[in-house]
């Protein structure tokens, strides 16, 4: 079964910036889309960002396009999110995926808290 570890997550202050990364076991990372997402504190999970198999498509939620960046290391079985201009409402549980989502057990998420 796919685990998945997300960290990088913290307390940052508004503009600031974090890269979060997500650990994947198994060895058919590299022929899945994969996704970030967010859960923030009485919301419902929220589709971030996600990158084709290929690394070659990018897809972002309108609230953080142009501010984060999704990327991928197949060789590592990483994805990563390069978090940019952070503002207090991007304060959540971040978690990774397929995407769409299809492993059923979620990795345990990292805690991202943005300060004003």
């Amino acid at each position: 079964q796919v685990q998945l570890v997300e960290s990088g997550g913290g307390l940052v202050q508004a503009g600031g910036s974090l890269r979060l990364s997500c650990a994947a076991s198994g060895r058919t990372f590299s022929r899945y889309r994969m996704g970030w997402f967010r859960q923030a504190p009485r919301k419902e999970r929220e589709f971030v960002a996600a990158i084709s198999w290929s690394g070659d498509s990018t897809y972002y939620a309108d609230s953080v396009k142009g501010r984060f960046t999704i990327s991928r290391d197949d060789a590592k079985n990483t994805v990563y999110l390069q978090m940019n201009s952070l503002k207090p409402e991007d304060t959540a549980v971040y978690y990774c995926n397929r995407d769409p989502p299809s492993i059923p057990t979620w990795g345990q998420g990292t805690q991202v808290t943005v300060s004003s």
